[in-house]
């Protein structure tokens, strides 16, 4: 019975076009330079970049805007007020600041 048992699952494999078939496809998936281990690993990098390349082309559109604005004269005034705190002659600026907006040391 055990012998009969062994014959009919390696019964499939005493014919020479499923070794090699089987041997092919073992080769294809893991050994070959062109595996499919390494296809994967290639498509997830392509992934990845077309992921970067999306956040650079949003930051890029960002940047545009804000070099927009500042190529007009009310958008460099604005932006030399709010981030240079310059005033113009004859002119007091009273910078308010907000309890939450503080930078405060914390006592550990």
């Amino acid at each position: 019975m055990a012998k009969l048992n062994k014959n009919k699952y390696l019964k499939p494999f005493k014919n020479w076009f499923i070794l090699i078939f089987v041997g092919f496809v073992v080769w294809m998936l893991f050994f070959d330079t062109n595996s499919w281990l390494i296809h994967h690993e290639l498509n997830s990098d392509i992934k990845a970049l077309e992921n970067e390349k999306e956040y650079y082309n949003r930051e890029i559109e960002k940047d545009n805007k804000a070099i927009k604005k500042l190529s007009t004269e009310e958008g460099l005034e604005k932006f030399a007020r709010e981030e240079y705190y310059m005033k113009k002659e004859n002119e007091e600026i009273f910078i308010i600041e907000y309890e939450d907006s503080l930078k405060v040391k914390k006592d550990d």
